[in-house]
C-alpha cells in the first residue's frame, strides 16, 4: 500500500510540475504577443507644433520659449502632414507627388524607339504648346524593352478626363494612368 501511495504521490508531483511549466509557457507567450501588438496597436503619432520649432544646434546661451496654444493646433498640424505624406521623396528633395497622366503610346517592339518619337512629334504637332502650355509630353522607357509616352501633370482624375476627351479623339488608344507627376505651377495667371 505505501507502494501505490508513493507512486500516487510522485504521479501527482511530475502532473503538478508539468502543469506549472505549461502555465510559464502560457503567460510567456501572452506577453510576447502583448508586446508585439503593443508596437502595431499604438494611436498614430501626433506632432507637437512646438517640436517643429526645436533648436538643435546645443548652443548652452540659447534661450528658452514657452508656447501657450489651444490643443486642437497640434491635431491640425499633424493633419497638415498626413495630408502632405503622398509627395515623393527623392535625393533628400521633392520629386514629384501622386497625380495622372494620359498615356498616348505604349509598345515593345523593335522599332518602338522610332514610333514613340513619331507619336511624340504627332502629339506636339496636334497639341502645340503655345495652344496648351500646361500639357507637357514625357517619352519614358521601362525595362525590358517599354517604350511609353505620357501626356500632362494632373492632380486629380477630373482635370484628366477634361484634357484626356479632347486627346482621345486624335489618340484612340490612350488611357488614363495614375503617375508621380511634377509638381503643379502655383503661378497661374
Amino acid at each position: 500500500m505505501k507502494e501505490i501511495n508513493k507512486s500516487l504521490e510522485s504521479v501527482f508531483y511530475l502532473s503538478a510540475n508539468c502543469y506549472f511549466c505549461r502555465m510559464i509557457r502560457k503567460l510567456f507567450l501572452l506577453l510576447v504577443i502583448l508586446g508585439f501588438s503593443e508596437g502595431f496597436g499604438q494611436a498614430q503619432y501626433i506632432v507637437k507644433s512646438s517640436d517643429l520649432i526645436k533648436r538643435t544646434d546645443g548652443n548652452p546661451r540659447a534661450g528658452k520659449v514657452n508656447i501657450m496654444e489651444e490643443p486642437a493646433l497640434d491635431t491640425l498640424v499633424s493633419r497638415y502632414i498626413l495630408a502632405n505624406k503622398n509627395q515623393i521623396e527623392r535625393n533628400g528633395g521633392y520629386a514629384g507627388m501622386e497625380g495622372f497622366r494620359i498615356q498616348i503610346y505604349s509598345s515593345s517592339a523593335r522599332n518602338a524607339k522610332e514610333e514613340s518619337s513619331k507619336a511624340n512629334q504627332e502629339f506636339l504637332t496636334k497639341f502645340p504648346e503655345s495652344q496648351y502650355p500646361n500639357l507637357k509630353s514625357y517619352r519614358q522607357f521601362a525595362p525590358p524593352v517599354y517604350y511609353k509616352i505620357r501626356v500632362g501633370d494632373f492632380r486629380t482624375k477630373t482635370e484628366a478626363t477634361k484634357l484626356f476627351l479632347l486627346i482621345s479623339k486624335e489618340f484612340p488608344n490612350s488611357y488614363l494612368v495614375p503617375d508621380i507627376i511634377n509638381f503643379p505651377d502655383l503661378n497661374t495667371k
